[in-house]
């Protein structure tokens, strides 16, 4: 039997696959009152990028997950190369 952490990880994964991006890395989730903050990274337009040459994008998202383990919400945070450090996007 899965874990909660488990299927909140599942959940999200599986939703963003299907309506945005595959999912490139969890990188946060905090567990509130009846639900479940998550940020994630994903590899946007990839394709496209990779025709022109340019460096990969990475959207930074974060998703609410309620207790039936559904998205309740979810935003793109900040939008970055995948070479740039945090330090740089910081600065600019």
């Amino acid at each position: 039997m899965a874990s909660k952490l488990e299927e909140v990880i599942n959940t999200v994964k599986s939703f963003f696959r299907e309506n945005v991006y595959p999912v490139y890395r969890i990188t946060s989730i905090v567990t509130e009152e009846k639900h479940w903050e998550v940020e994630l990274e994903v590899i946007e337009e990839k394709e496209y990028m990779k025709k022109y040459g340019r460096d990969q994008l990475i959207g930074v998202y974060q998703a609410r997950v309620n207790e039936d383990m559904e998205i309740v919400a979810f935003e793109r945070k900040s939008l970055r190369q995948r070479t740039a450090t945090l330090e740089a996007e910081e600065r600019g």
